[in-house]
């Protein structure tokens, strides 16, 4: 899913190359084709303006600069550039996002325990003491983080994800290209249905592959496979056209106590000091996730 720790970097390209996420090859929209999530992620830093990728100037945009931003870990296809221009143009935001690689200690990737009404199998956070890995965070403002609060049913009573704060030291998040400067915490979308586990009943680890996921876990489930066919193709076309299918494969994930808690779940409390910004409205005609 992301570039991990050690991994040869990219050489730098040249100037006047071009930016656009087609040309990236991050133009992919996992909410069209759900097939590819988490979608592609960018392998360095950088600025989404629109339908360009640009390099960024400065890892760190804390909220003490003016710009009223705020750091929010990306664990899934918020890391993709497509999808978040995506999520943003449906409402006609087209202010720049800097997408920054960070190294974050203390969460891993797992699996959302809900069946998304995109299609898709969702990524989660989940804790994970002593475990590194190489994400992204995004510094976005109020009129952004409420798109993506809306896009993760925050807002909503029957929504899948809170958004919570994450403190250091509990979770360290230090940019990747930075100075070694650690931040004081970030937020992150923690899914209410808690994580998938792995049969021994710790978190299962997010393949980063949708089709293998979705594959996996046809295949351990015959229930599954009546509700939402055989194949990975049956599964997200099924998924797309009802909502009500959706809610029952993920009543059925419980009932067949393949279901854990993520390890996030104490964050999750309203009217805790320490908070960068309130909870956000929703956009006008905010989507259901």
């Amino acid at each position: 899913m992301s570039q991990s720790a050690g991994e040869e970097r990219e050489p730098p390209r040249p100037r006047g190359e071009d930016r656009t996420l087609r040309a990236l090859g991050l133009a992919g929209v996992p909410r069209e084709e759900p097939l590819l999530y988490p979608g592609p992620w960018p392998r360095e830093s950088g600025l989404l303006d629109g339908d360009r990728l640009l390099p960024l100037d400065r890892p760190v945009h804390e909220d003490g600069n003016g710009e009223g931003r705020v750091p929010v870990l990306a664990i899934g296809s918020n890391a993709s550039p497509g999808q978040l221009r995506h999520k943003m143009a449906e409402f006609g935001i087209d202010s720049p996002i800097p997408m920054v690689r960070t190294r974050v200690t203390g969460l891993d990737i797992g699996v959302s325990a809900h069946v998304s009404r995109m299609g898709y199998v969702s990524a989660s956070p989940v804790s994970a003491p002593g475990v590194v890995r190489e994400l992204f965070v995004l510094w976005l403002d109020a009129e952004q983080l409420a798109v993506i609060d809306a896009s993760e049913g925050v807002p909503m009573a029957s929504g899948n994800f809170d958004r919570v704060w994450l403190p250091a030291p509990d979770v360290r998040v230090e940019p990747a290209d930075g100075d070694g400067t650690v931040l004081r915490g970030a937020y992150a979308y923690v899914n209410r249905h808690g994580v998938l586990h792995d049969g021994t009943g710790a978190p299962r680890r997010h393949p980063g592959d949708q089709r293998v996921l979705i594959t996996e876990l046809l295949q351990g489930s015959a229930r599954l496979r009546e509700l939402f066919g055989v194949t990975p193709e049956e599964f997200c076309a099924r998924a797309r056209v009802d909502r009500r299918l959706c809610a029952r494969g993920t009543r059925l994930f419980a009932e067949e106590k393949r279901v854990t808690a993520s390890g996030l779940e104490r964050y999750v409390r309203s009217g805790r000091t320490g908070e960068p910004l309130p909870r956000t409205q929703p956009p006008p005609t905010a989507p259901m996730p």
